[in-house]
Order: C-alpha cells, then structure tokens, then sequence
C-alpha cells in the first residue's frame, strides 16, 4: 500500500478527542497551510478557505453551537444528547472552520457565463476536496478530526465572533486532537461495485 493510501486509510471520523494534538499549534497550521496551497479547484480559482481556531476561541465556537441548538431544541430530554455531543467536540484541541469565497466564484460567473451554473458545485467540490485533504494529512500526524455541519443556524454568530467577511459562506467545521478512543470498524461496499470498468 502506498504512503498517500495509507495516509487516506488512516482518516476516521474520530469523536473521542481531548485538548491535546502531536503537534504543536504552528506545526498544525504550517501543514494545513501546505495541504491548501496543493489542493485543486476549477479553473485554479482557490475558492476555499479555512480559519483554525485554538484556545478561548474554539471554546467560543462550540458556546455558539451550543445556545444556537438550545434555542430551537425545546426539550431538555432531547437536548442532553445534544448537549453532550457539543462537549465532546469543546474537549478536543481546536477547531478548523471550512468557508467558500463567494466572491470568487460571482467573479467566474461574470467572467465565464456559459459555466454560470457549474461554479457554485465546482466550488463545493473544491471545499470537500480541501477538507479531505487537511482531515487525512492530520490524521498522518496523529491527530484525529471529524466534521460537522452545523451551518447555517450559526453563521452570523460566527461570522460576528471572529470577523469573517460576509461573503465568505460557512461549509463545515472540525474539530481536532488527540484521540483516546478509535473509531471502530469501517463497513465498506463492495469495490467492484463502487468502481466499475469497462473495455479492460
């Protein structure tokens, strides 16, 4: 198996996280820098972007998500899980906030009209790609991730706490750290019927 497969291999959705990583938080964002400058998009246009979030700040994101699901989750049965499920995310060791440059693609649609409708997917596509890439290169470096999507009921608050400008659109978030408990077994289909071929 070759280094990149292991590498994919590795990538979990780990949830057991705690408030430590095996690198240091500059280490942790010198590689999500280096995996962003490699990941491709249409056109080259580099729609995604991503701001990583430690200390009190993480704290502060995981607050928003909390109040924001208290509000519209009226019944204290059902919000315990919920409750509980944010804590879990709050303990790990920072959180990576994955956005889409609306500009950048209004621009491409303006510039390319023909495509118009094909840029808001490509540029979905281009995030997916990004957040693939930094989940498996963190996991590489051990450190587990998995990612929520708890956008669009957070979106002002998020967009207010940490200065986000308003075109940027919120896709997902993930957290980080160190895993204490692994993920369990992962199911797969079949590979003959997830890949097919012809003419061989």
């Amino acid at each position: 198996m070759s280094t990149f497969v292991s590498a994919i291999s590795a990538r979990r959705s780990q949830y057991a996280l705690t408030d430590a990583a095996a690198l240091s938080d500059s280490e942790i964002v010198d590689l999500i820098r280096s995996v962003a400058g490699e990941v491709p998009s249409a056109f080259n246009a580099q729609p995604q972007r991503a701001v990583v979030l430690f200390g009190e700040d993480h704290h502060r994101l995981w607050a928003i998500v909390h109040d924001a699901l208290r509000a519209v989750v009226k019944d204290d049965t059902a919000f315990a899980a919920t409750e509980q499920k944010i804590a879990g995310f709050d303990a790990a060791h920072g959180t990576i906030l994955y956005f889409d440059d609306t500009t950048v693609t209004k621009n491409l649609q303006e510039r390319f009209p023909s495509y118009a409708a094909n840029f808001p997917v490509w540029a979905q596509q281009a995030n997916g790609m990004l957040q693939f890439a930094v989940w498996s290169a963190l996991a590489e470096a051990g450190i587990g991730a998995n990612v929520q999507h708890y956008n669009p009921l957070i979106d002002d608050a998020v967009r207010d706490t940490f200065g986000i400008p308003a075109d940027w659109k919120l896709i997902a978030q993930m957290p980080f750290g160190e895993v204490t408990a692994p993920a369990g077994e992962r199911e797969h289909m079949p590979l003959d019927e997830q890949v097919q071929v012809r003419g061989l």
